[in-house]
């Protein structure tokens, strides 16, 4: 495919590229809605709390640990290839984890996927870079960004709906149609890209990257489902992998062929951008994981009611994550980035402050709100990334990007898991205790005692196991977890307000471009296309 056919062709790209990018996102939180179907030994797997953490975890431990290597050898191999084998991977791991047959199968498969998934993700962010020229890139990136909103509304939706009608494998094989469009499109709308002087390859950076950042984020992921740091495991591999990461920027800094360019960080356009994501992401992700909780074992919806309410943060990211460029053209980066993180700081507030019966259309309307902000953060953020670095380095910009929004996500999830946990314990204690000291002693033994003061679903768990005796445990359990949540959202506030300062003080007030002599050239290309068309 030449590069005026592939110019022409750009905006089929680029669904094509929405169609790779919902299938991932879907996928990943499709999940959520299924974990207590997933418990059940006859109607799921039968998977213990833990496994169905690492169910999760497991998908995620493997795609944010291998985005930053795969990020990399798009921009050396092909962005194309790497993109077709991704979903050829992507596909056959969703089969394998339809049909587990038990949860170590289930885990294993969603670990598979997640290598596929993280040869697609960064491709799509760099070939957008590629295709697109520099003064619609923006606009380009708000779709990509929006797609996300969408994904996360079919996501739990059509989880829910699938498991009303179907087993719950069927969460899993609605991948494949996805995946086989995707394929059968890709050759005939994508072009094959790659950095045109790729300089020698950085092998050591790779080797040290990939087992740096898995062990990095399975201490991470480690310590929020243990709400502890002091075993040996943990510990070992939180400082194990931070030491990589030390050692593999410090490489970084002196090879003279780079897989990271750490110059890139010395753009404020692109350092400003990567603390902004990872601070909206972390405060953000462990309050969204865990209202999943908050709707289906406190206020005891369905999973696919649950899934429902998902609804408007998904319209607040496809409204405004397209119109977030036109209004940085309007008044800057820097005052977007700022509005949309005070309002995501009103939605903690808001959060902090929530109870067991507020009415739920006014959750929406925070919802709805929450998600717009963070669309509106998310876009030109990502632009400013991507048009900081050469377009040859597209696929490292992109993998950096995402890798950081992956982290961020794990550690807020897992700290304010912890907070969560901590609190949940804390406050279910005495009511525990009560009732081992009167009925309950009979009818549990001191195990399901102590899961039960693990977290919410293993209180109920028990509750509904002992039927109406354990009716007395329900009001406690969803008070301690109220509690837990309130203290995980003055968190994020508390966090949310830190990236409020880092915004106003370093984020620039005008969207001006760092565009390298490669990058004008296209962009000289470009226009010169459009005016060819024009005239024919």
């Amino acid at each position: 495919m030449d590069d005026q056919t592939a110019y022409r062709r750009r905006w089929g790209a680029l669904a094509v590229l929405v169609i790779c990018l919902l299938v991932i996102v879907a996928d990943n939180t499709i999940l959520n809605v299924a974990l207590r179907t997933l418990s059940d030994p006859e109607a799921g797997v039968g998977a213990s709390q833990s496994e169905l953490a690492w169910a999760i975890n497991s998908y995620t431990l493997v795609f944010a640990g291998l985005l930053f290597t795969f990020g990399v050898l798009g921009d050396r191999w092909g962005r194309r290839r790497l993109l077709v084998c991704g979903l050829v991977v992507f596909g056959a791991a969703s089969v394998g984890s339809a049909y587990s047959a038990s949860p170590e199968q289930l885990i294993l498969a969603r670990a598979a996927m997640g290598f596929g998934a993280s040869m697609v993700m960064p491709q799509t962010l760099s070939i957008i870079t590629h295709v697109f020229p520099p003064e619609q890139r923006g606009r380009a990136i708000g779709i990509w960004a929006g797609s996300v909103g969408l994904a996360l509304a079919i996501g739990p939706t059509a989880g829910g709906l699938l498991l009303v009608n179907f087993w719950w494998g069927s969460i899993f094989l609605i991948n494949v149609p996805f995946v086989l469009l995707g394929l059968a499109l890709v050759f005939f709308l994508i072009p094959e890209s790659r950095d045109p002087n790729p300089g020698r390859p950085d092998v050591l950076g790779v080797v040290l990257s990939v087992p740096g950042l898995v062990l990095l984020i399975y201490g991470i992921i480690t310590a929020g489902e243990r709400a502890s740091l002091t075993d040996g495991d943990v510990y070992g591999a939180l400082l194990a992998g931070a030491a990589l990461v030390a050692v593999f920027l410090v490489h970084e800094a002196r090879t003279p062929d780079p897989s990271l360019d750490v110059r890139f960080f010395r753009e404020p356009r692109f350092s400003v951008a990567i603390a902004v994501i990872m601070v909206l992401f972390f405060s953000m992700a462990g309050i969204i994981f865990f209202l999943s909780f908050y709707w289906q074992s406190v206020r005891e919806f369905t999973p696919f009611v649950a899934g429902m309410l998902v609804l408007p943060s998904a319209v607040g990211q496809m409204i405004m994550a397209p119109l977030s460029p036109t209004l940085v053209r309007w008044v800057g980066p820097r005052w977007v980035a700022a509005v949309g993180v005070l309002v995501a700081c009103g939605s903690f507030l808001f959060f902090s402050q929530l109870s067991q019966d507020t009415p739920v259309p006014l959750i929406l309307v925070v919802f709805f709100l929450q998600a717009a902000a963070m669309a509106s953060v998310l876009t030109p953020a990502t632009d400013a990334i991507m048009s900081a670095v050469p377009p040859g380095k597209a696929g490292a910009a992109s993998a950096v990007q995402n890798t950081v929004r992956q982290i961020a996500t794990a550690m807020g999830v897992a700290v304010l898991g912890a907070v969560i946990s901590t609190r949940y314990r804390a406050e279910i204690s005495p009511a525990l205790d009560a009732f081992a000291a009167g009925e309950g002693a009979a009818r549990t033994s001191p195990g399901e005692l102590h899961a039960a003061g693990e977290s919410i679903e293993g209180t109920l768990a028990v509750a509904r196991r002992i039927g109406a005796q354990g009716h007395e445990l329900v009001a406690p359990a969803k008070e301690a977890f109220m509690s837990g949540l309130h203290l995980a959202a003055l968190i994020s506030l508390a966090i949310g307000l830190l990236g409020l300062v880092v915004v106003l003080i370093w984020m620039p007030r005008e969207a001006g471009r760092h565009q390298p002599t490669e990058g004008r050239e296209r962009s000289a290309v470009g226009a010169d296309r459009r005016g060819e068309e024009t005239s024919g």
